[in-house]
């Protein structure tokens, strides 16, 4: 497998993403902030005999980036902070950087966008645009409807399987979320769009152990899958621009004025 980490840190941010797996936690997002902090340590010592102390290089680091979002920089600085209270396990006097490193004002401008019923019914028009067997729309519509009816996140989505689904008691098992399983409850009538779909799912002969919502070759939906396919039907649909990340974004399907099936026009 090759090295996710190449700098003098690399053992350490190794260990300490082998610890929180240990826990449980899948740690993707997190596992992505230290690659950049891994890289611009290496950076920084490419070209210099002497290395900075930790403390200097996480400073400089969080001040990369005028255009940096303070929300962004208190994230950073967390899981950075993390990795500095892991190496205290066997360095008492190791650095660990003060919340206050990161901005205070942590308000953000942005105002999410919200879908209305329309805006659904426009969205699952789109569908029949998709060049893929007839699973793979079904599986499309029921990711719509799912993630509409739910607010559940895109990784969520795609790593249900059959036996997270209780469609007698209406609900979804959630067992892999940032460390925390949950049960998500679901209306009748987004129950209703799962028996259907399950019926269409057995005729095309998927089988039992796969996951719920399957591609258009029968694999499991990847998380950038899920967010493009979105993406490309909010364009077709004239919902977002050709270009640019204006118009409605596919997370917005977490933000939005029902959670119910609107039964026309899908």
């Amino acid at each position: 497998m090759k090295p996710r980490f190449a700098s003098h840190y690399a053992h350490e941010l190794e260990q300490f993403l082998v610890y929180k797996h240990s826990l449980g936690i899948r740690y993707q997002y997190a596992q992505g902030t230290l690659k950049r902090f891994d890289r611009y340590v290496l950076q920084q010592h490419q070209h210099q005999r002497t290395r900075w102390p930790l403390d200097q290089l996480i400073a400089g680091w969080l001040a990369q980036g005028q255009d940096r979002r303070p929300v962004t920089v208190v994230i950073y600085l967390s899981v950075v902070r993390q990795f500095c209270l892991f190496r205290r396990r066997y360095d008492p006097n190791g650095f660990v950087p003060d919340r206050t490193w990161a901005p205070q004002s942590t308000e953000s401008r942005f105002v999410p966008a919200v879908f209305t019923p329309e805006n659904i019914r426009q969205l699952l028009r789109q569908i029949k645009r998709l060049s893929c067997p007839k699973l793979g729309y079904a599986s499309i519509r029921l990711l719509v409807w799912v993630l509409y009816c739910t607010g559940l996140r895109f990784g969520e989505v795609a790593r249900l399987t059959l036996r997270d689904l209780d469609l007698k008691q209406r609900l979804f098992w959630i067992l892999e979320s940032k460390g925390r399983p949950r049960v998500v409850p679901f209306g009748a009538d987004l129950a209703e769009e799962i028996a259907h779909y399950l019926k269409r799912r057995a005729l095309a002969g998927a089988a039992a152990n796969t996951p719920l919502l399957l591609s258009s070759r029968g694999r499991p939906l990847s998380t950038y899958t899920v967010s493009q396919t979105l993406r490309r039907l909010l364009r077709w649909g004239g919902l977002k621009p050709a270009r640019g990340c204006q118009g409605l974004r596919p997370y917005d399907l977490r933000h939005h004025s029902e959670r119910r099936i609107i039964p026309s026009g899908g």
